[in-house]
């Protein structure tokens, strides 16, 4: 039972250059609010929204350390870079308890809080469908979990493109459903179970809760953190943060790329959820989106689709900060903060 607790990042090796940029970005983000902007430069304003100051710096350094997008490098080297940026921006998250084993034939990894309530949280990570496993998202999992008080169960489904589409959304309604199966053996309430993941795992989550309904598994929420939902149209988000806000445009059409099959119509509602049929009983939701993120209209959209359906939603912007800030949880208290707000939130809606 690993509890992967030592070190630095105790999930990989930590290289000197990596552990120098960690101390030089940390050192950076304990500055007083004023040398802060001053280091970052002029507010960023767009669409009537202001970058949070520590966020328009962390851009800034990285920038200048000249940190590649994953989505220029070959794929197997984005997801080693991924890791890497994930190292820097999240550290090592404290928890109760880790245990990997496997779930549906997958690999999976159960966290356990130090004050475990009865609920569990079933998650699938970000990472465009191509990037990202159990350790890219193990901070924020930690995190997540120690704050709610509800145990997370992070699966690592089969990434684009050596298993493009439907490989992902099998995987996921596979491990929901072992879960539904195994709530009991995992010290969870049937009645709690909830579904959840960031980016393409939010979309992941979103289409396995729509499957969920409509096979009658119980499901009591679902965490949708700046989703994915709609491959068939870009958005005024999408043109006004596709470049200097971490996620680009040349990211999401790789990871669509990797994703897709040839011949698949990106609207069909298992890769597009919204435009699905929604179906009666589907869980209630929290909705979370980021203000400079090109998925930020989408994922409203989606909340807005529920509600018309009568589902019961929780739309929450964060106007000032931009895709990933889930995973930023050592350089920049106010991504870290709107992390913890999401917990509190995961926390009410299951207790």
């Amino acid at each position: 039972m690993p509890n992967f607790a030592g070190g630095a990042l105790g999930w990989r090796t930590v290289s000197m250059v990596e552990t120098i940029q960690a101390g030089a970005l940390r050192t950076a983000f304990n500055l007083p609010p004023r040398v802060q902007r001053a280091l970052a430069g002029r507010p960023v304003v767009i669409d009537g929204q202001t970058l949070s100051v520590d966020t328009q710096l962390r851009l800034r350094l990285e920038r200048a350390a000249r940190m590649p997008d994953p989505a220029s490098l070959p794929v197997a080297e984005g997801r080693k870079e991924i890791l890497r940026q994930t190292g820097l921006a999240a550290g090592n998250q404290p928890i109760g308890a880790v245990r990997d084993f496997t779930v549906a034939g997958r690999p999976g990894r159960l966290y356990t809080p130090s004050e475990p309530g009865p609920a569990l949280l079933v998650f699938f990570h970000g990472g465009g469908w191509m990037h990202g496993d159990l350790d890219s998202h193990d901070p924020a999992c930690r995190f997540l979990a120690e704050r709610s008080g509800v145990r997370v169960l992070a699966i690592d489904y089969r990434l684009g493109p050596e298993h493009p589409f439907p490989a992902a959304y099998d995987d996921c309604l596979a491990a929901y459903e072992w879960a539904v199966t195994n709530a009991e053996s995992l010290g969870a309430d049937p009645a709690r179970l909830a579904v959840g993941g960031d980016s393409a795992g939010g979309n992941l989550a979103a289409v396995t809760a729509i499957e969920a309904a409509r096979r009658g598994w119980p499901l009591a929420f679902q965490l949708l953190v700046y989703p994915a939902t709609d491959f068939g149209e870009d958005t005024r988000s999408y043109e006004l943060f596709g470049e200097g806000f971490w996620l680009t445009t040349q990211y999401m059409e790789l990871g669509r790329e990797c994703y897709l099959p040839p011949g698949l119509d990106r609207r069909d509602p298992r890769v597009s959820p919204l435009h699905a049929d929604l179906p009666a009983g589907l869980a209630p939701a929290y909705v979370v989106t980021a203000g400079f993120d090109p998925l930020r209209d989408e994922g409203e959209a989606y909340a807005r689709k529920m509600v018309e359906a009568g589902v019961a939603v929780e739309l929450k912007r964060f106007p000032d900060q931009i895709h990933s800030f889930f995973n930023v949880l050592v350089t920049g208290s106010s991504s870290r903060a709107a992390t913890a707000e999401i917990a509190a939130h995961l926390r009410a809606a299951l207790s």
